[in-house]
Protein backbone atom coordinates (compact mmCIF):
# COMPACT_ATOMS: atom_id res chain seq x y z
CA UNK A 1 0.00 0.00 0.00
CA UNK A 2 1.52 3.53 -0.73
CA UNK A 3 2.04 5.89 1.47
CA UNK A 4 -0.55 8.62 0.11
CA UNK A 5 -3.30 5.26 -0.11
CA UNK A 6 -2.73 4.52 4.01
CA UNK A 7 -2.74 8.52 4.87
CA UNK A 8 -6.26 8.47 2.96
CA UNK A 9 -7.35 5.17 5.02
CA UNK A 10 -5.90 6.59 8.39
CA UNK A 11 -7.70 10.26 7.65
CA UNK A 12 -11.00 8.40 6.37
CA UNK A 13 -10.91 6.17 9.64
CA UNK A 14 -10.52 9.01 11.89
CA UNK A 15 -13.53 10.87 10.49
CA UNK A 16 -15.45 7.68 10.36
CA UNK A 17 -14.47 7.47 14.25
CA UNK A 18 -15.57 10.62 14.87
CA UNK A 19 -18.70 10.27 13.20
CA UNK A 20 -19.22 7.19 15.55
CA UNK A 21 -18.45 8.71 18.81
CA UNK A 22 -20.16 11.79 18.46
CA UNK A 23 -23.51 13.21 19.99
CA UNK A 24 -26.48 11.63 17.74
CA UNK A 25 -25.11 8.76 17.91
CA UNK A 26 -23.79 8.00 21.15
CA UNK A 27 -27.86 9.23 22.44
CA UNK A 28 -29.24 6.43 20.22
CA UNK A 29 -27.67 4.07 23.06
CA UNK A 30 -28.03 6.19 26.20
CA UNK A 31 -30.58 3.76 27.54
CA UNK A 32 -31.12 1.65 30.37
CA UNK A 33 -30.48 -1.56 29.48
CA UNK A 34 -27.56 -3.59 29.73
CA UNK A 35 -25.44 -5.67 27.64
CA UNK A 36 -23.33 -8.47 29.01
CA UNK A 37 -23.83 -6.78 32.08
CA UNK A 38 -22.43 -3.39 30.98
CA UNK A 39 -24.58 -0.35 30.09
CA UNK A 40 -25.51 0.09 26.63
CA UNK A 41 -23.78 3.53 26.40
CA UNK A 42 -20.43 1.53 27.65
CA UNK A 43 -20.66 -0.69 25.34
CA UNK A 44 -21.14 1.19 22.53
CA UNK A 45 -18.25 3.50 23.26
CA UNK A 46 -15.65 0.48 24.15
CA UNK A 47 -16.73 -1.41 21.06
CA UNK A 48 -15.90 1.56 18.63
CA UNK A 49 -12.98 2.58 20.36
CA UNK A 50 -11.61 -1.08 20.06
CA UNK A 51 -12.86 -1.47 16.37
CA UNK A 52 -11.12 1.86 15.76
CA UNK A 53 -7.62 0.53 16.97
CA UNK A 54 -8.10 -3.15 15.13
CA UNK A 55 -8.51 -1.11 11.82
CA UNK A 56 -5.69 1.09 12.88
CA UNK A 57 -3.57 -1.76 13.48
CA UNK A 58 -4.67 -3.58 9.91
CA UNK A 59 -4.30 -0.40 8.01
CA UNK A 60 -0.52 0.15 9.50
CA UNK A 61 0.59 -3.57 8.99
CA UNK A 62 -0.68 -3.22 5.52
CA UNK A 63 1.83 -1.71 4.52
CA UNK A 64 5.08 -3.04 2.74
CA UNK A 65 7.52 -3.63 6.03
CA UNK A 66 9.94 -4.98 3.17
CA UNK A 67 10.63 -1.26 2.26
CA UNK A 68 11.37 -0.10 5.74
CA UNK A 69 13.44 -2.76 6.10
CA UNK A 70 16.24 -1.18 3.88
Amino acid sequence: MKDKAKSQYLWGLFFLGLCLLNYPLLSLYNIQAKWLGVPALYFWVFFIWLLIIILTYWIIKKTDSSKDAQ
